[in-house]
């Protein structure tokens, strides 16, 4: 009797990258190991979207469209390429209005791909609707699907298999054009009695030959269970990845997969040793990368505080950059209670670091004391409508501290309704910079990732936060020559001095030294009010000058925190009397980012 063979889809280049390396990964590096995987039968590759088409941006110094073609040449012409997408977000930093949501499927076919997976965190179906169109219109194939986690103990009313077949009724309802269905666990928390009893309805609503994918991670340690208990039920294809970006926070590996089925009635349809040999071609590109040691674990806490792989890696490394990794089991443990009062989305990109924000200001600032601002939008409805309805007094305190009603409008009407969204604003954008080249791939950049954006396209960025060559700086004691390091409030600058000229941290500032210390110099910092940042991050946006006239709840200075942006306002009125920090500079929490006086 011949094996019925189980497709797969490689997801290494992509949800590999994200949940290991936090998706910072220089095209040059890996693009030997993709061919390497063609050589070895696979056909199929995740090969960008989702955090893959930001970060390529934001660290990596390189145009995500130029990262996709140069997949599709190395892959082949007859490879399936697929892309993440976040429905209304596609794969923005927010919603965005339907012009661009159509215009990112335009877009990514033009630069190769084949296929997009389309979910919505929230499983709010009027999110799927015009994207998923926009999919099908631009000739791609559409994968729609269906979120899923495992509550923690002690939640109830959703997340289970009547919850998720009445999604995909729902989506079949609606007439949404699609080509696959894949129900994603970005978490790895659903048990496999779920998977297998909502994979079984699955497979008799969409009958024999519709293909039915099932994802997952093995954060919590039961993913092969989850996928043999998919496989079992009628699934068709499931997503593995390749070592070493596999296992721990990433979907299992195809190894793993492959002999996890040998002696049953499926198949891989893979020559081991081939693939085998891919993956120490693909060890060789990443072993300069640094490997973040919980990339690779196993963590039992996950099921009662579901953080997915894809933030998981991205978090900790923000924690471990501004020194606050101590702080990561007690933010992971308060996930419990912000996803059982926040109304059950999904833990998946968005709406995971919408909890993991909350988690941590609840951590750091006091429980419910800040309100993170995606958090509370979602809670209030600006995301669409949460599988259950928010903790009412979580509602009204979101409501309070954020100046907010509660919303049931569709979400793309929100965005069309806002001049701030859409293909004219991104060209405003772009024009109002300097930036005559008004292509729709310059269009979209700027939509999809706004001031870092438009860094990139004036040649204003650095490769930032790409953790290479990790073992050579241990070796060499993290030392450079002719140069010092100053510590300031904790913080460390490299400073190098040339003639009148100081380069810190990389930029050049004008110098003159004079013995003494003249009153004007003694006195010009230690007396206004001083605005303090509510968490690490990185310095987005300086909207305001010294000697700005400001009030109390003004916004001072943007920061970019766990792939969100936090608005620092003013605590008083009075006038801008410094700012300390420069565009682009990694702050602590704490740490003074201005005065007012």
């Amino acid at each position: 009797m011949s094996k019925k063979k189980i497709n797969f889809m490689c997801t290494a280049f992509r949800d590999g990258f994200q949940s290991v390396y936090g998706a910072r990964v220089l095209t040059e590096d890996f693009i030997p190991a993709v061919e390497a995987a063609s050589n070895a039968g696979i056909t199929h590759f995740e090969a960008g979207g989702g955090a893959r088409f930001q970060a390529p941006i934001f660290y990596c110094n390189e145009s995500a469209f130029d990262m996709m073609d140069q997949f599709r040449k190395a892959a082949g012409s007859e490879a399936n390429l697929q892309t993440l997408s976040r429905g209304v977000n596609v794969v923005g930093l927010s919603s965005q209005s339907r012009d661009i949501i159509d215009l990112h499927a335009k877009m990514f076919k033009k630069h190769g791909m084949t296929t997009i997976r389309n979910f919505d965190a929230l499983n709010d179906v009027n999110n799927l609707i015009y994207s998923g169109q926009c999919i099908h219109d631009a000739g791609l194939k559409h994968e729609v699907a269906v979120t899923m986690m495992g509550l923690p103990p002690g939640a109830e009313g959703a997340h289970d298999p009547d919850f998720y077949e009445s999604v995909l009724k729902k989506i079949l309802d609606a007439g949404i054009p699609y080509d696959s269905v894949c129900f994603k666990d970005a978490s790895g928390t659903t048990t496999p009695a779920v998977v297998y009893e909502t994979i079984k309805r699955a497979r008799k609503l969409l009958g024999p030959d519709m293909n039915l994918v099932f994802h997952s991670h093995e954060t919590a340690g039961v993913s092969i269970q989850q996928y043999m208990s998919a496989i079992e039920a009628g699934a068709n294809q499931v997503d593995l990845s390749l070592s070493p970006a596999s296992g721990g926070t990433c979907q299992p590996d195809v190894m793993t997969m492959w002999h996890a089925l040998r002696g049953t009635d499926y198949d891989l349809g893979i020559d081991p040793d081939k693939v085998m040999e891919a993956e120490e071609v693909f060890k060789e590109c990443m072993e300069d990368y640094f490997l973040p040691p919980e990339a690779t674990q196993v963590n039992p806490i996950i099921p009662f505080s579901p953080l997915p792989g894809g933030a998981l890696t991205a978090n900790t490394q923000m924690l471990r950059d501004n020194g606050l990794m101590d702080k990561y089991h007690d933010i992971t443990k308060a996930m419990g209670e912000v996803v059982k009062k926040g109304g059950f989305g999904t833990s998946v990109t968005p709406v995971s670091q919408f909890y993991f924000q909350q988690a941590f200001n609840n951590v750091m600032f006091g429980p419910w004391e800040k309100i993170a601002d995606g958090y509370g939008k979602m809670v209030l409805g600006y995301f669409g409508k949460t599988p259950v309805e928010p903790d009412g007094e979580i509602k009204k305190l979101c409501q309070e501290k954020m100046g907010l009603e509660p919303t049931d409008e569709l979400v793309v009407d929100i965005n069309d309704k806002n001049p701030e969204l859409g293909i004219e604003a991104a060209k405003k954008m772009l024009s109002d910079n300097g930036i005559t080249d008004l292509s729709d791939e310059n269009i979209f950049i700027a939509a999809a990732c706004l001031d870092k954006g438009i860094m990139f396209l004036k040649g204003e960025a650095k490769v930032n936060g790409v953790r290479k060559g990790a073992k050579s700086a241990a070796a060499a004691g993290d030392s450079a020559e002719g140069g010092y390091t100053v510590s300031v409030n904790g913080k460390k600058y490299g400073v190098q001095i040339e003639g009148n000229k100081a380069v810190v941290n990389g930029k050049s500032y004008d110098i003159d030294v004079a013995e003494g210390i003249i009153e004007s110099a003694a006195s010009a910092s230690g007396e206004g009010t001083p605005v303090k940042a509510p968490m690490p991050g990185l310095v987005l946006r300086l909207p305001l000058e010294e000697g700005d006239a400001v009030e109390e709840g003004d916004e001072i200075i943007v920061l970019e925190a766990m792939k969100m942006e936090q608005p620092v306002k003013a605590s008083c009125s009075g006038v801008i009397k410094s700012i300390n920090v420069n565009q682009g500079d990694q702050v602590k929490a704490g740490q003074i980012l201005a005065e007012i006086g």
